[in-house]
C-alpha cells in the first residue's frame, strides 16, 4: 500500500516549505499564482485529500451535515434526502445520511457517529419518544428539527410543515360532496406531527358541521402496514364514505387497500391521500392528495445550516397544499 500523501510529503517532493504548501492549499492570499498553481497541480496527481479531522481540531469546521431519516423508502424522505444532497453539493458541504428505522436508541448511536466526525450541524426527523418528559442528549450538536419536533438538547431550529388548512380543506371538499361519515388514519400521539394532523381532520369536522365518528378514526405507529389494515377495517365496517390519510405510507398501505378490493360492492369510497408520490398523478385517473413543499423544504434547511450562528428557534413552516384530481 502506498504512503499517504500529506502537506509534508507534497512540500517534500517539490522542495519547498510544508508552510507554502499549506497556505497554497487554504488558498492563503500570500501564496503567488505560479507557486499555488504549482502546489495545487502536483497535490491533484499525487491523489492529496485533505484531513477533514485535523482541519476540525484546528477550529476549522469540517463542514459536515448529518441527515438522520426513520428510512428512506418513503418517497417524501428519499425526495427530500436527494434535493439536500445536491444542495450540499452545490454549497461544498459533505452529506452523511443515517437512518434510525424510527428507534430512539438507532438515533442517539447516529448522532454519536456524527459527533465523532464532528458534524457542525445535523437535520434530523426525531424518532418518537420513550416518556412525555425525556429530553434527548446531543453533546453540543447543533439541532435542526424536520417535519415532527421532540424536546432535544442543542436544537438550534425547526423545519416543519403546516398541513392544518389543507386537511381542513380536505374535510371541507368531502362534505360538501355530500360525505358525513368520513374516516382518518394517521399517526399516534407519540408524534407531534400525528396530533397536530388529528387536530386539523376534528377541526376540519367542526367546521363543516359534522360530528366525528370515533370507529372511524385510527391511529397508531405509522406504516404502509397499518394503513393497509386500518383500511380494511374501515371497509369492513361499510358506514365510511370517504377517507383522509396523515401520512405517505399510511397513504399508500390505505391505497393498496382499496385496489385490493376493488370489487367489493361497500369498495365505494372517496379518498384524499397524504403525500404525492410519482404514481398519484396516473392511477386510476389521478389520486387526489395533501401535497408537501419538499424542495422549498430542502431549502430552508439549506438556509438554516448556512445560517447556524444567527438562526432563530424556529423558522417558519411550509405550507402544505390540497391537490385535488379526478
Amino acid at each position: 500500500m502506498s504512503n499517504r500523501v500529506t502537506i509534508k510529503s507534497i512540500a517534500k517532493d517539490l522542495g519547498i516549505s510544508h508552510m507554502t504548501v499549506s497556505r497554497a492549499l487554504s488558498d492563503h492570499p500570500n501564496v503567488n499564482k505560479a507557486t499555488r498553481d504549482m502546489i495545487l497541480n502536483r497535490a491533484r496527481e499525487l491523489g492529496y485529500v485533505k484531513n477533514a479531522a485535523a482541519k476540525a481540531m484546528r477550529g476549522d469546521g469540517t463542514k459536515i451535515v448529518g441527515l438522520l431519516l426513520p428510512n428512506i423508502i418513503n418517497e417524501f424522505y428519499a425526495r427530500f434526502a436527494n434535493a439536500l444532497a445536491l444542495a450540499c453539493e452545490k454549497n461544498s458541504l459533505h452529506l452523511i445520511i443515517h437512518l434510525t428505522n424510527d428507534d430512539i436508541d438507532q438515533e442517539y448511536a447516529a448522532l454519536e457517529r456524527l459527533r465523532e466526525v464532528q458534524a457542525m450541524a445535523v437535520l434530523m426527523v426525531p424518532a418518537p419518544r420513550h416518556a412525555t418528559n425525556d429530553v434527548t442528549q446531543t453533546f453540543g450538536h447543533n439541532i435542526i428539527q424536520l417535519v415532527r419536533e421532540r424536546p432535544i438538547d442543542g436544537t438550534s431550529a425547526t423545519v416543519l410543515v403546516d398541513d392544518h388548512s389543507a386537511i381542513q380543506e380536505a374535510v371541507a371538499y368531502l362534505a360538501k360532496q355530500g360525505h358525513t361519515e368520513i374516516g382518518y388514519i394517521g399517526a399516534n400521539n407519540k408524534l407531534s406531527s400525528g396530533q397536530q394532523r388529528l387536530a386539523a381532520f376534528r377541526a376540519g369536522l367542526a367546521t363543516a358541521g359534522l360530528s366525528e365518528n370515533h370507529e372511524l378514526v385510527h391511529t397508531a405507529t405509522p406504516s404502509f402496514e397499518m394503513g393497509h389494515a386500518c383500511t380494511g377495517m374501515l371497509l369492513d365496517g361499510k358506514t365510511a364514505t370517504a377517507l383522509i390519510c396523515g401520512g405517505v405510507e399510511i397513504s399508500n398501505g390505505a391505497l393498496a387497500a382499496l385496489m385490493d378490493r376493488e370489487k367489493d360492492p361497500h369498495k365505494d369510497i372517496a379518498f384524499i391521500g397524504y403525500g404525492d408520490p410519482s404514481f398519484y398523478a396516473w392511477i386510476a385517473g389521478g389520486i387526489s392528495t395533501i401535497k408537501l413543499p419538499i424542495d422549498q423544504l430542502a431549502q430552508q434547511a439549506m438556509h438554516l445550516l448556512q445560517n447556524t450562528e444567527d438562526t432563530p428557534l424556529n423558522s417558519d413552516a411550509l405550507k402544505a397544499t390540497l391537490t385535488l384530481r379526478p
